[in-house]
């Protein structure tokens, strides 16, 4: 004779502490449940609402620099590090978990443009407008968190003096070659005291570089001359360029899709670019009101994070063309450098109010210890938030944000504007001949021309 019983695991109605409720075991079975989709809407709409109430980005501020921060940058190497750079001519690394200067680098007699961590964490690279390029000795992790303070600052181990300013600068991704930005575009190795090799295209001031992630040889650039150049270091000449309507400020690679980047412009939008087609851009990310000065892609290479001359914070979808976020203090000014930590948790800015500020990639999002029962109740509540974002009632609470009344305004008059030379557009193209005037999309309007 067959018998069929029921056997059930201790643990699936254990409690994991005396005060969780009991277990109760439910049949899923769709047919047993009508009122599902229902159900899980009202718990979508209730897990949106929890997000506003329990949206406290702001971490804390890192106040010690005497001037504006002009520049960060991450240790590939450490978590918690993070460096900055300000007008001064002060360098400080920086423990994010305590949120306190771990070693000082002075040296600098001018501002400080430029900053970037070798690919083993050993060397930063530092630059500025007194025409000198200095390499520091990084300390290792063990230093940082037994460090007293008592003797904080470090020596340089070696001092590059070149014949103009620095604007930027960058490290390979795998290799021993960083790349300056100035009058031209020098390529510099960690033991020789001239440049490599320079590349030169116009006389135009070059303000921004980024080597490529995926291929070492490859990097981007940015110049006042409204251009944005793409240079390979086994060719002698540079390979191409794109001339648009205002000046690029910044470029971040993407690190999941090293094809493609995004450039932080002087209008206010982002453009990304696929590399092997520069004639027209993928996407357009705008919502900021004045010059985006700095932009950094999240590890996970989905959102990027920009800085902007409107005292502003904000995250965007890497192909999303409206933020998801927005982040700002009352007493944060012009954001000049902006940084996702390597974890991609966290977001670092530095303003023109000497602070370096700490906020949250997600705004909601529990800090701490999080128990396995609450963390499968997090996905869960994601997943149904993402299965009814666009139901009207969801994505209104999801997408409302509070803004700063000069951000407001700024806002309602670009809006205004941009009506307006619609507006404009569409009545001389209607009393005008027909073709005469062809209608220019947005990924191509602000493009001058490429070239080759």
């Amino acid at each position: 004779m067959r018998l069929k019983v029921i056997s059930r695991s201790t643990d699936d109605f254990t409690r994991e502490r005396s005060q969780d409720l009991q277990r109760v075991f439910r049949n899923f079975d769709p047919s047993l449940r009508h009122q599902e989709k229902a159900v899980e809407y009202v718990r979508a709409l209730n897990a949106v609402k929890l997000d506003k109430i329990f949206a406290r980005p702001f971490v804390g501020a890192m106040d010690g620099h005497i001037d504006a921060v002009s520049c960060m940058a991450k240790n590939p190497n450490h978590l918690k590090g993070i460096f900055s750079g300000s007008m001064d001519g002060d360098v400080r690394l920086w423990d994010l978990a305590t949120r306190r200067t771990v070693r000082q680098f002075p040296g600098h007699q001018g501002a400080v443009r430029g900053l970037t961590v070798s690919t083993d964490g050993r060397i930063l690279v530092s630059c500025g407008t007194d025409c000198t390029v200095r390499l520091w000795k990084v300390p290792v992790a063990t230093l940082m968190e037994s460090d007293d303070g008592s003797d904080n600052s470090s020596q340089p181990v070696a001092v590059h003096v070149w014949k103009n300013a620095f604007w930027g600068v960058d490290h390979q991704w795998d290799g021993d070659l960083f790349a300056t930005a100035g009058a031209q575009v020098d390529i510099w190795n960690h033991n020789r005291s001239q440049p490599v090799n320079s590349f030169e295209w116009g006389k135009d001031t070059v303000t921004s570089v980024r080597f490529n992630p995926g291929e070492p040889n490859l990097l981007a650039t940015s110049a006042s001359d409204r251009s944005i150049s793409i240079y390979d270091l086994r060719l002698s000449t540079p390979a191409r360029k794109v001339i648009m309507t205002t000046k690029t400020n910044s470029i971040a690679w993407n690190p999941m899709e090293p094809m493609n980047f995004t450039a932080a412009n002087d209008d206010g939008r982002c453009y990304s670019y696929d590399v092997r087609k520069l004639n027209e851009a993928k996407c357009v990310h705008i919502d900021h009101t004045s010059s985006v000065m700095d932009i950094d892609y999240s590890p996970t290479g989905r959102e990027f994070v920009t800085g902007s001359y409107d005292r502003s914070v904000r995250i965007f979808k890497y192909n999303g063309g409206h933020s998801r976020e927005i982040y700002y203090a009352t007493r944060m000014q012009r954001v000049f450098c902006v940084k996702f930590s390597c974890d991609a948790s966290y977001i670092i800015s530095g303003s023109d109010d000497t602070n370096l500020r700490l906020w949250k990639a997600k705004a909601a999002e529990q800090m701490g210890v999080v128990l396995p029962r609450e963390r499968k109740r997090h996905e869960y509540l994601e997943a149904v938030k993402n299965r009814y974002k666009n139901l009207p009632e969801v994505r209104r609470i999801d997408r409302h944000r509070h803004l700063p009344k000069p951000i407001y305004k700024a806002s309602r008059q670009i809006r205004e504007m941009t009506e307006s030379a619609r507006r404009k557009e569409e009545r001389r193209k209607a009393h005008s001949a027909p073709g005469s005037i062809k209608n220019k999309q947005l990924r191509t309007k602000r493009i001058v021309r490429e070239v080759e």
